[in-house]
């Protein structure tokens, strides 16, 4: 079992980095244009709330896995 969560969180982790990555390169490009969003500000866009729950959900899978192994 402690594998599967593993393989979860690692999938959890890897796809989390990689959609906020994405998204925070829209958001990079988006407020070149517009020039009102500062960069402090960028991480606290409401787009980036949901890769950082799938970020969050890949840690407690990671510490659960630990637990039972």
């Amino acid at each position: 079992m402690s594998y599967v969560t593993s393989f979860a969180a690692a999938a959890l982790l890897i796809i989390g980095l990689a959609g906020n990555g994405f998204e925070m390169r829209k958001a990079r490009l988006g407020t070149m244009r517009d020039e009102n969003m500062a960069p402090k500000n960028m991480f606290l866009d409401r787009r980036n709330f949901k890769w950082f729950a799938c970020i969050g959900a890949a840690l407690v899978l990671m510490a659960i896995g630990n637990v039972h192994t």
